[in-house]
């Protein structure tokens, strides 16, 4: 049921992040042809911004669901048993706390802005624009629990995520190298 549900976040986080690149490339596209062409968008600078700050937060909840953020394995795999684990649990306990005060920041932020709207776009609500915060910080936190039970597993072994992709690289280079 976990690894379902891990699968189904997976997944809907990977076409929503593709479908804001996509929608980004095809403004910035369409902004350059329009300038080319001796006019420019007036909605193009606002709308951009907000497109790479979405990217960003999808795209951190399912690089935490992958657990491929900057970390330091090397550091936390040279700490001995069980106080390995400790400093996992605190380290979890820690990021999942400043998500909650993300998502409880962001959703206050968007009350206050409530009536506002955009600058270039007056009929887009600029709580629609900021909702991002409180849902991204909160898709982290669900991202988050969902791999954590991978990750423990794997840290109380020993097994570095960051080496495995590291090796598994190399050996996919070797064997394309051998090929050619």
């Amino acid at each position: 049921m976990l690894d379902a549900l891990r699968r189904f976040f997976e997944l809907v986080l990977e076409y929503f992040v593709i479908l804001l690149m996509v929608v980004l490339t095809t403004i910035v596209i369409v902004a350059v042809v329009y300038r080319l062409l001796g006019s420019s968008l007036a909605w193009y600078d606002e709308v951009a911004a907000i497109l790479l700050a979405w990217i960003t937060y999808y795209g951190s909840a399912l690089a935490a669901l992958r657990r491929r953020h900057i970390g330091f394995d090397t550091v936390l795999l040279a700490i001995p048993m069980p106080a390995r684990m400790v400093a996992v649990a605190v380290a979890e306990a820690v990021t999942a706390a400043f998500f909650i005060l993300l998502a409880w920041a962001g959703w206050t932020v968007m009350m206050i802005l409530g009536g506002m709207s955009l600058v270039s776009l007056t009929w887009m609500p600029v709580s629609v624009t900021q909702s991002v915060i409180p849902i991204g910080a909160i898709l982290f936190l669900i991202c988050q629990a969902l791999s954590l039970p991978g990750y423990w597993v794997t840290t109380a072994r020993g097994v570095s995520l960051e080496h495995a992709e590291i090796e598994e690289e190399v050996e996919t280079e070797m064997k394309k190298a051998g090929n050619a």
